[in-house]
């Protein structure tokens, strides 16, 4: 029988905990699988997982299909009720060994095809040990799950719990293991990665396991993290941003709107001065800083004037890289009940946002031409500097190593070395 074949969709969290699974699977021996780790931030995600299983299904007969993750989580029936689906199991029980070896061909006990508990009675998250994934240069460490807040468009805590977090002293040592075996670069990862220590003894902060991480794995070359809310900062990791080198001056922000009554439909915890205040703080104590963001086009209720706020917040907060998520009503969210917006304007919005944010990424490009980077190698002939733009080669490279690099030209979304 061939291996079992894992489909992700969705974010790094997602990846992460696809990479965890199959250690899980392998340690069961079960290979008659197709597994797919759904995503179900908007509805055009959960209708791709949809036509993936199906595809999936079709490429590989004589396999089971299970499907996990938040869309799995948050409508398993819809999942349940697809002919091509034998089980559905929820984020829960995706990340336990027992799930797995209930699914071994030798396995002789009862199991229910539909496996979903309450993800809110979940209290704690494992740091899950792999050799990180996708190169040999850069792994990904979870370090929270879930979220206590509750944005009016978001399904996701309802796929992923409430805030946890993994102890400080069990993320360390796993990226002192990761670093031994020769990642040069860690990302830490998490659903809301701000809110990390608050369950945790002391409550420490998220800054308190970044300078904790720099300080007691010196071989680390390099840290990032990922996607943060910039409103939950705090001193510590402001610090580490002004004196740690080896933190990636790249921060990945979840702004998701530019206008404040917009953000207060959102129920978000920040206005947009909040937001302008952090970049320009950011990078008066790192000049070099660079910015991604989360950004939401044609929420309801959005008039030409919010959605143009956001249009200026790139400028102001000099955003760099942009996320631009056309707005998709979730069933069960506040904001599915606001008065919506005409999907043509919401594309038309989403599509200039995008513009602007492509203008952007090409300024900076542009400004690092000339420039000597330190460029961690993915690939043979490709890396990305700190500020994660991607760099290509016309030689081969050591891959998994950082090397130094003259940019000699920009060649469309990507830098090109000397």
């Amino acid at each position: 029988m061939s291996a079992p074949v894992f489909s992700n969709h969705g974010c790094r969290l997602n990846a992460y905990e696809t990479e965890a699974m199959k250690e899980l699977a392998a340690g069961a021996g079960v290979d008659d699988l197709v597994v797919v780790n759904t995503c179900a931030v908007t509805a055009e995600a959960v209708r791709k997982a949809k036509k993936d299983i199906r595809r999936l299904a079709r490429e590989n007969p004589g396999k089971r299909v299970v499907v996990t993750g938040c869309a799995a989580q948050t409508e398993p029936q819809t999942f349940a009720a697809m002919p091509e689906v034998a089980r559905v199991i929820g984020n829960a029980e995706k990340m336990q060994a027992g799930t797995w070896a209930a699914m071994a061909p030798d396995f002789t006990g009862a199991t229910e095809r539909v496996q979903v508990d309450d993800i809110m009675s979940v209290t704690e998250t494992a740091g899950h040990l792999i050799d990180g994934f996708g190169t040999r240069s850069r792994a990904y460490v979870q370090v929270q799950n879930g979220c206590d807040h509750r944005c009016t468009f978001c399904i996701i805590p309802y796929g992923r719990g409430n805030s946890r977090s993994v102890p400080a002293g069990v993320v360390v040592e796993q990226i002192r293991r990761l670093a031994e075996a020769g990642f040069e670069e860690v990302v830490l990862t998490g659903v809301d990665l701000t809110s990390w220590g608050a369950d945790l003894p002391g409550a420490p902060r998220l800054g308190d396991l970044v300078m904790r991480i720099l300080k007691l794995v010196p071989e680390l070359a390099r840290l990032r993290i990922s996607s943060i809310d910039s409103i939950e900062v705090d001193d510590n990791l402001m610090r580490a941003i002004a004196e740690e080198a080896r933190l990636m001056p790249h921060l990945h922000l979840s702004l998701q709107h530019g206008s404040d009554l917009i953000l207060k439909r959102m129920k978000r915890r920040h206005l947009r001065a909040d937001a302008i205040r952090f970049c320009e703080t950011a990078r008066r104590l790192r000049p070099d800083m660079t910015f991604g963001a989360d950004i939401i086009a044609g929420f309801p209720t959005e008039t030409e004037d919010h959605f143009a706020d956001s249009l200026r917040l790139v400028e102001e907060c000099g955003l760099t890289w942009l996320h631009v998520f056309p707005y998709s009503a979730r069933p069960g969210t506040p904001a599915a009940r606001m008065p919506a917006l005409d999907g043509r304007a919401v594309k038309e919005r989403a599509a200039r946002l995008r513009a602007a944010g492509s203008a952007a990424a090409e300024r900076h490009l542009e400004a690092q031409v000339g420039r000597a980077h330190r460029v961690l190698m993915e690939g043979p002939r490709m890396g990305r500097t700190e500020h994660f733009a991607e760099v290509a080669f016309d030689r081969d490279q050591p891959e998994g190593r950082i090397v130094e690099a003259r940019i000699a030209a920009r060649d469309g979304r990507r830098l090109r070395a000397a």
